[in-house]
């Protein structure tokens, strides 16, 4: 009977026989029940096929000319390493068998095949394939649920900024966002402001070190027609277009002496005048502002007014690196991949092994908007279903390989090497591990699991790199 299931009608089979007659037949059975057909004459021309389109399923003979059939399967799972193999040979061979399985082969049939028995194993193998990734899709949209408003983190970390952004958003209080550059300052400003009584009002950006002084007062304040050469006609400033919402302000720690007295001025009487004006406007509006600098060393040094810094910083929120969240690593990664895979018209199911090592391994010093960037490179080069170690840039991950450098790594990461290396000189034995490291079996496996990582107990682990 005819399999009209969507597995099957979607599946693509892939026949590699070097004899006409097992190759066309295997094909006529399988069409009938409704798989999609491709055939090759032998191994390197099965291999082709498989770097050309990437089948779901590879049935191959053993014993072929060129490239016989255990060697196809290690090399084509190379290229797609989720493919389904299922080896046919006329000759029983336990050691064979053994190999074949070892490589990674789905089955091992002798001929003549019994098409009802490969039809069980190719649709049990597409049925184990598809609960897969659907738990894999399920893990996905469980990470973009631990988001905010397109933050992603479910590291305790990212929950208390959460947690702040909350609470914050229905006040109207001035927010102090600090950090690295990278971090998503940015989008905690925005997250902030669509969660506040003023989602509706608008959300106006300035970023306060692309401009000189003068051109940055204009843009603030606003100014009159004639006020200075090239002043046309009269200007509204930025705190005039976001009347009634918010107005974030990014790298608030690069504006001059005198601009800080006029923005302290209207944090404190909402009043301000237009550049070359006597008027004095009355705006309503909250006031995000950002910076990568360490704003009380500036104000020690007098750099930046403490006044002003006391009025910005009502509410602090501190961004931390995304070395400071491993466990956010991959959710992000995985998030920027499915976003560029679809402006891009790609379909890749995720990453492979070496490329989930080294990116686990980089400590990012550019922070997610480095990561965002090396995965968007990394989706445009990839030409496989799968996003590999090839795509990625030279330098991530190359830094920290063999271990944590010394000085220069945090503690968290000095403790990770530790467990990951230690568990890897046991066998992967958490007990064994936990006595050496004089710590408990239940903290081992607590920070195997904000790691992402999972160890089994083998005389070869081999956790990601340290980072």
């Amino acid at each position: 009977m005819k399999n009209d299931t969507k597995t099957a009608t979607q599946a693509r089979i892939l026949v590699a026989d070097d004899e006409a007659s097992a190759r066309n037949g295997l094909a006529t059975l399988l069409r009938g029940e409704g798989f999609e057909v491709a055939l090759a004459e032998d191994g390197l021309q099965a291999l082709a096929r498989v770097e050309q389109s990437a089948p779901d399923v590879l049935v191959t003979d053993l014993q072929m000319p060129g490239l016989d059939g255990i060697e196809l399967l290690r090399r084509a799972r190379e290229v797609t390493p989720e493919l389904i193999v299922v080896l046919v040979t006329a000759f029983a061979d336990v050691e064979t068998a053994v190999r074949a399985m070892h490589e990674g082969a789905e089955h091992y049939l002798t001929k003549p095949v019994q098409v009802d028995e490969l039809l069980l194993v190719v649709r049990r193998a597409l049925e184990r394939r598809k609960l897969r990734d659907e738990a894999t899709e399920m893990r996905t949209r469980l990470a973009e649920h631990l988001s905010f408003d397109n933050i992603i983190g479910s590291s305790p970390a990212m929950q208390e900024v959460f947690d702040v952004i909350e609470q914050v958003a229905r006040s109207k209080a001035s927010v102090l966002i600090t950090g690295e550059s990278g971090t998503g300052k940015e989008l905690v400003a925005q997250a902030i402001h669509e969660n506040s009584p003023r989602a509706s009002a608008p959300f106006i950006k300035l970023h306060c070190a692309s401009l000189a002084e003068t051109i940055l007062e204009s843009e603030l304040f606003g100014h009159e027609k004639g006020s200075f050469t090239g002043a046309a006609a009269r200007r509204e400033g930025r705190f005039k277009q976001a009347d009634g919402g918010t107005l974030f302000l990014d790298e608030i720690g690069e504006i001059s002496p005198a601009i800080q007295v006029k923005l302290l001025r209207f944090l404190q009487e909402r009043t301000f005048e237009r550049v070359g004006g006597n008027e004095t406007l009355k705006v309503d509006v909250r006031v995000i502002a950002a910076t990568n600098r360490e704003l009380p060393a500036e104000v020690a040094a007098g750099k930046f007014r403490d006044d002003l810094y006391y009025r910005l910083n009502v509410v602090n929120i501190e961004m931390p690196p995304l070395r400071a969240r491993p466990s956010d690593l991959l959710p992000l990664a995985t998030h920027f991949l499915r976003r560029f895979a679809r402006e891009n018209n790609k379909s890749i199911d995720g990453f492979a092994d070496d490329a989930v090592e080294r990116i686990t391994a980089y400590r990012w010093p550019g922070n997610v908007r480095e990561l965002e960037n090396v995965i968007e490179r990394a989706v445009v080069l990839c030409d496989g279903a799968k996003l590999t170690n090839k795509h990625l840039p030279a330098g991530v991950g190359a830094a920290t390989r063999g271990g944590v450098h010394m000085p220069g790594s945090t503690l968290a990461e000095i403790e990770r090497h530790a467990i990951l290396t230690t568990l890897e000189a046991c066998g992967g034995r958490t007990s064994q591990a936990a006595q050496m490291l004089d710590i408990s079996v239940r903290k081992i496996q607590y920070k195997l699991q904000e790691y992402g990582v999972t160890m089994q107990r083998t005389t070869a682990v081999k956790p990601p790199e340290s980072r």
